[in-house]
């Protein structure tokens, strides 16, 4: 895989995942933001380029992480399916683990450390917006895309009730950087989830959740913005281009 100063990171994380990680230690948000070079994304973050191409390409280098997967290639109503049964499951699971966490973590050491009322806040925002947004996808968005790809498969037609695919499209992806910014604040809040030297194991327990919950959400939304969602459109185009 060649990779230069002008990659498009969401590219690069489509075709391998696990570059996903060195942009995750560099800072560099790969997934609302992965429509830009990575030297620009490196300009921004004051990262060394070449030091983060060199990086990209030990990683991709390396060929033994079998769960690596080429998502590119998979039929979209499977990845559609994939990104419901597994990370839609995962938010809804792991938000009723955390509330209660952090609800206690607050209400025991908020006097100490008060931005945990608003890492509190900040998540119950979030999760009343993701269950919408969830619903959404699973109820509108993802049955047309499955819809979309059975025509494809059948040689029929199809037509969207909301005019074209890309709308809603838009407005998933809105949502998706509403809840990257969120969370680009809760971790500034959290001091990049580490907790303080008199956190409780109750307090590291919910910190290690709140980052294991943004990691997951930047894979869901790198799966839709990066792949799921371009090849929507581009399936819908070339539906259209036939009929």
């Amino acid at each position: 895989m060649n990779i230069t100063k002008d990659t498009i990171i969401g590219n690069l994380v489509a075709n391998d995942y696990r570059t996903a990680s060195v942009f995750k230690q560099n800072g560099i948000d790969f997934c609302c933001n992965g429509n830009r070079t990575i030297e620009d994304a490196c300009v921004q973050k004051q990262k060394n380029t070449e030091t983060v191409i060199k990086l990209l390409e030990e990683v991709t280098a390396n060929s033994t992480d079998a769960s690596n997967q080429d998502f590119t290639k998979w039929p979209l109503d499977l990845l559609a399916d994939y990104i419901e049964k597994k990370h839609h499951r995962y938010v809804e699971n792991k938000i009723q683990e955390i509330n209660p966490f952090l609800h206690k973590v607050a209400r025991v050491h908020g006097d100490k450390h008060p931005e945990l009322f608003e890492v509190e806040t900040l998540f119950n925002e979030s999760a009343g917006e993701l269950a919408m947004h969830m619903k959404k996808e699973e109820l509108i968005l993802f049955p047309f895309i499955r819809k979309m790809e059975n025509a494809k498969q059948t040689g029929t037609t199809i037509q969207a009730p909301f005019g074209t695919v890309k709308n809603p499209i838009q407005m998933m992806m809105n949502e998706h950087t509403n809840e990257g910014d969120r969370f680009r604040k809760i971790a500034e809040l959290t001091q990049d989830y580490q907790p303080p030297n008199d956190a409780c194991n109750t307090y590291k327990v919910t910190y290690a959740l709140l980052k294991e919950f943004e990691e997951d959400l930047h894979q869901h939304i790198h799966l839709e913005n990066n792949i799921l969602f371009p090849q929507a459109i581009t399936l819908e185009k070339n539906l259209t281009s036939e009929n």
